[in-house]
């Protein structure tokens, strides 16, 4: 590493972000960028080149979610950065800490009419916890503060403007104390906790409640320690369930699982909840789906970062709002509560909920191939897939036995998530399997996202699950009585996949022998494979709109 004396400004912002814990960033280069990248180049930090600018975003995200350190993405100016705005949306809605770095003109020539110019800082101020530019003498303070921001809950991105003579001007600063030693990450604003008459006030309503049920939201997922979620359910013997981002946070196997909520069957689970007598919103972030949606009258007892953001119609009994794991371990202390749940009646009640996505087909269904991928993948293996049908399928059928290893955006929602996501946590976690999950029309837009794969030498089998159409908006057209228009990804006959995309292997199936057999093949390779497989989406009209 090069004197502080001797650095530029590219340099100091690398070695502050390296001193963070970060090790890569994602994106894409141009003229602006370049100063920045050689760098990275020079100060070790990795860059992965991505086929488009909203991928980078995507990684970036998935990158702060399976580390707990900000991902990290970077674009050029104007169209660069509308691109980007897309993967930055989804750590903001999905509240994960990252930061995005667009390079831009000199200072002298910011405002005015030039090529490829636009505002950045009011095009990230909404969809970012802060819109900073990075200014000479300043680099490692606003480093650290968008560091901080991004960590702090709600986490989520933080922008920063790098004008490209900033990063080639001479650094004048010295190293803040809190760089000078690898992995000093600048700690978060800590939550405060909760007042005890809150808790107390909530042990009140445990003890009288008798048929509670708890629902994990995903604030829950940026816990110091999931564990505490399982000691409190055992401590109240509570049955669960989970909205689809916090899936695996306990172990779904757990004999007081019940599912997710609002995906797939949704009738079922909405009618078990509304029998109930208290809901428990443990880390419960509106953002994935509101209470009004599935709750009923039914009484709730929002346990949360923020307090609850819902329609006048939502019963809340009372909230605690701070410190999720300081008040997941207070309310565990409370005297174990009574309820008049029969012993068994999550597993009966998870029973017929899996049965019922699982309904009789004459073709290859998705839920048969769903059930494939899920038996061939180890059980601390990662799984990311992508937005439509096969989302709220896979939201309720696939068990999710450990936290981070069930990768979806469903609070921005975006199709294009799943090959960047999968290439994101392949790279963080690269003792771990992944594999991912997506539709056609999902692969259509990313496509060259696998040339990434490729190029990382990164294990990962890519199912693409191919129905021909945009099957959930199909499905709401069915459902409006609505022609079918606009919905159809591929009008010709169907024809085998060819040999490679982008030099990454290919192959189609269109049964789930040969899906497990194609499977089993790309697990036991040292690279990406592509798995196009052919479906009969005859039940998502019956199994996704119940």
């Amino acid at each position: 590493m090069m004197p502080a004396a001797e650095m530029n400004n590219a340099d100091l912002i690398v070695r502050v972000l390296r001193d963070a814990g970060i090790r890569h960033g994602f994106g894409v280069p141009s003229g602006n960028v370049l100063p920045l990248m050689d760098a990275m180049r020079s100060g070790g930090l990795g860059f992965v080149l991505t086929a488009h600018e909203g991928s980078a975003g995507f990684a970036a995200d998935v990158t702060g979610r399976m580390t707990g350190v900000p991902g990290l993405c970077i674009s050029t100016l104007g169209p660069g950065a509308t691109n980007l705005s897309t993967g930055v949306g989804s750590a903001w809605l999905d509240r994960s800490p990252m930061i995005a770095i667009t390079c831009t003109l000199n200072q002298a020539q910011l405002g005015r009419r030039l090529q490829m110019w636009i505002d950045h800082q009011t095009l990230f101020k909404p969809i970012t916890k802060a819109s900073l530019r990075l200014r000479p003498g300043e680099i490692v303070a606003t480093l650290t503060q968008a560091l901080q921001l991004a960590l702090s809950e709600p986490q989520g991105p933080v922008h920063l403007d790098l004008p490209e003579d900033v990063a080639l001007a001479r650094a004048t600063e010295a190293l803040a104390p809190a760089t000078e030693t690898l992995g000093a990450t600048p700690a978060p604003v800590p939550l405060a906790s909760a007042a005890e008459t809150a808790i107390l006030r909530a042990g009140e309503l445990l003890r009288s409640a008798t048929r509670p049920v708890a629902v994990i939201g995903a604030s829950a997922m940026r816990m110091r320690d999931p564990r505490l979620l399982r000691a409190f359910v055992e401590r109240h013997n509570m049955p669960f369930m989970t909205t689809m981002m916090a899936k695996g946070l306990i172990d779904e196997d757990h004999p007081l699982s019940l599912g997710c909520i609002e995906r797939a069957m949704r009738k079922l689970q909405r009618a078990l909840i509304q029998s109930a007598d208290l809901v428990l919103g443990l880390g419960y972030d509106t953002v994935e789906v509101e209470y009004e949606a599935w709750v009923g009258k039914v009484p709730v007892l929002h346990v949360g970062i923020e307090r609850a953001d819902v329609d006048a119609s939502v019963n809340i009994a009372h909230e605690i709002v701070g410190d999720l794991d300081d008040a997941l371990v207070r309310l565990t202390a409370l005297p174990a509560a009574t309820n008049s749940w029969p012993a068994q009646a999550a597993r009966a009640h998870r029973d017929t909920f899996q049965n019922a996505l699982r309904p009789a087909a004459t073709g290859f269904a998705p839920h048969q191939a769903i059930d494939i991928v899920r038996k061939l993948l180890p059980r601390e293996g990662v799984l990311a897939f992508d937005i439509g049908a096969h989302t709220h399928q896979i939201g309720s059928q696939w068990a999710a036995h450990a936290p981070r290893t069930f990768l979806i955006t469903n609070g921005w929602s975006s199709m294009g998530f799943s090959i960047p996501a999968a290439i994101a946590a392949k790279l963080a976690r690269p003792d771990l399997p992944v594999v991912c999950v997506l539709g056609d029309g999902c692969f259509q837009m990313t496509c060259g996202e696998v040339a990434v794969a490729l190029r990382e030498r990164l294990a990962i089998p890519i199912v693409v699950l191919d129905d021909r159409w945009l099957s959930l908006i199909k499905v709401k057209q069915g459902r409006r009585s609505l022609a079918y228009y606009g919905t159809e990804v591929s009008p010709l006959e169907y024809r085998p996949p060819p040999a490679h995309y982008f030099g990454v292997p290919a192959v189609g199936v269109n049964s789930a022998a040969g899906l497990e057999r194609e499977l089993r093949k790309a697990f036991a390779t040292d690279g990406p494979t592509i798995i196009e497989a052919l479906i009969d989406p005859a039940h998502y009209a019956q199994t996704v709109f119940d």
